[in-house]
């Protein structure tokens, strides 16, 4: 029989959205990976960039674990930071410094995640007053959650920059298919769309 482990599944699919995240950024010129392909901005070095400021502050601040001790934090972190600040990389930010600095915030993540029981309760200090009081399992869960939706952003924005499709590098998760097959069945979806649209 195997045996529960909470801790380690939530762990494992934490890993899965962050590989998925930055598997989207490879191949890419500077301007692929930067340029906003939404109405609101949504690009993947800025997706990366925020996914890392959410770690950093879930599993710093909210419990007493802080990733910003011996130098102060960016000017894109924190509630005195300019709108949208996090979202999106400045000329002066490389990719590797966003893409480096991702990484470092997972290990502080990890090494918070190993110290503490799921049960341990810690206070987000951005949320309101009634609901700061967390454990480390409902942590978990938001940030799982945070970052996997990121990802699914990721995903899209991917794919209108080259077509390049599918969950991780070597796990595409998709049907097969080859372009041909996918620009037919893309026409399937918009001739049905029409149909129902009435036109």
């Amino acid at each position: 029989m195997i045996e529960p482990n909470p801790k380690a599944d939530l762990v494992r699919y934490l890993q899965s959205a962050r590989d998925a995240l930055l598997w989207k950024l490879e191949g890419l010129s500077e301007y692929d990976a930067r340029r906003p392909l939404t109405p609101t901005g949504t690009n993947l070095l800025g997706l990366v960039k925020h996914a890392a400021g959410v770690e950093i502050g879930y599993f710093g601040e909210t419990f007493d674990r802080p990733y910003f001790v011996e130098e102060p934090p960016p000017a894109w972190y924190g509630e005195d930071a300019d709108f949208n600040a996090d979202m999106w990389a400045t000329p002066e930010e490389s990719r590797e410094e966003i893409v480096g600095l991702y990484r470092r915030a997972w290990q502080h993540a990890d090494a918070t995640i190993e110290a503490l029981p799921l049960d341990a309760v810690g206070h987000v200090p951005w949320w309101p007053e009634e609901r700061r009081a967390v454990t480390l399992h409902r942590v978990l869960v938001h940030v799982i959650s945070d970052i996997t939706r990121h990802a699914g952003h990721a995903d899209i924005v991917r794919e209108l920059i080259d077509g390049t499709a599918g969950l991780t590098k070597g796990n595409e998760n998709l049907p097969p298919g080859d372009r041909a097959a996918w620009e037919a069945y893309r026409g399937r979806v918009e001739e049905g769309a029409r149909r129902a649209g009435g036109s």
